[in-house]
């Protein structure tokens, strides 16, 4: 049968040669439209999470770092800044990170190169002094998220609608200050946290609380299972019990700190629920995580 010029629709040719290149092994994602996640969230930055990709070292970006003077800064002790190299993907959501008591941004820092490298721009800073209490360093994480986004020289890599903070011990106690806040943050992860206030039901912030089975000096009792029951019953919380350890454990590379954290900032400073999966079901126990509390599914 002869058939005549234009007798398929376009739609109909176009399906047919994506289905042949498919086959034929030689079409990549560029050839898809809208097969960037962007389609869909244009907030998702790197390729599809596995359990491998969210436990590595390193994620799929290069990373650049940068240091911060706290001679050009205030409110604030400076700081080192850690970012996907590529400007390809557009903007990313940022994160600061404060250390603990007594502690200085190298404490912390094993935190910002794995983070950046999966798509995050990420500021550990120092305190304006060692000594400073978690409603100062809160202050201080706010501060150091103005600067970020407001002055430094990579504001025009960051996304301003979509930032988070971290910390651990004080610096911990600070990140519920800090989304105690600006309830416009869209992401807190307290790290083995301490604050004597244990009360928290202003937040609005997706809250991860992080503690320690072995922790003596913020023992989860008194400090993040308080924390965690005081959030409001409707907002998007979890609890992690890490399994054998310490206060200090966040002060080296963990893994289960990492794939829980780069789960939850994907989560809702991307708005990337192919990261869904990770925090829901609920994770169980093991060998690292004693226990696991949260509501799910996840409504942000």
């Amino acid at each position: 049968m002869h058939l005549r010029p234009h007798a398929f629709s376009r739609p109909l040719v176009r399906a047919f040669l994506a289905a042949s290149l498919t086959a034929a092994g030689l079409l990549g994602t560029a050839f898809v439209p809208g097969a960037h996640a962007a389609a869909d969230n244009p907030y998702e930055r790197g390729p599809a999470p596995s359990v491998t990709s969210i436990e590595a070292a390193r994620g799929s970006y290069a990373v650049s770092q940068t240091s911060v003077s706290s001679l050009g800064v205030s409110g604030f002790g400076g700081g080192t800044v850690y970012y996907p190299t590529s400007t390809a993907d557009g903007t990313f959501g940022a994160v600061v990170i404060a250390p603990g008591f007594t502690a200085y941004q190298s404490s912390i820092a094993w935190l910002g190169p794995r983070l950046a490298s999966q798509g995050f721009v990420v500021f550990t800073i120092d305190t304006l002094t060692t000594l400073d209490q978690p409603d100062s360093r809160g202050r201080q994480l706010l501060a150091a998220l103005d600067y970020l986004t407001k002055t430094s020289s990579l504001r025009t890599r960051i996304d301003t609608s979509r930032l988070g903070v971290m910390g651990h011990s004080m610096g911990g106690g600070g990140t519920l200050e800090a989304a105690k806040s600006r309830t416009s943050l869209k992401a807190a992860i307290p790290l083995t946290g301490w604050n004597l206030d244990t009360t928290w039901p202003e937040v609005r912030t997706p809250t991860l609380i992080i503690g320690a089975d072995g922790d003596t000096v913020a023992p989860v009792a008194t400090h993040s299972e308080p924390f965690y029951q005081s959030l409001p019953g409707t907002l998007d919380k979890a609890y992690l019990e890490l399994n054998n350890a310490t206060h200090f454990t966040p002060n080296s590379s963990n893994t289960t700190i990492a794939k829980y954290s780069i789960s939850w900032l994907k989560r809702f400073i991307d708005s990337d629920t192919r990261y869904e999966q990770f925090l829901c079901p609920l994770p169980k126990p093991s060998l690292t995580i004693d226990e696991y509390r949260g509501n799910c599914p996840h409504t942000s």
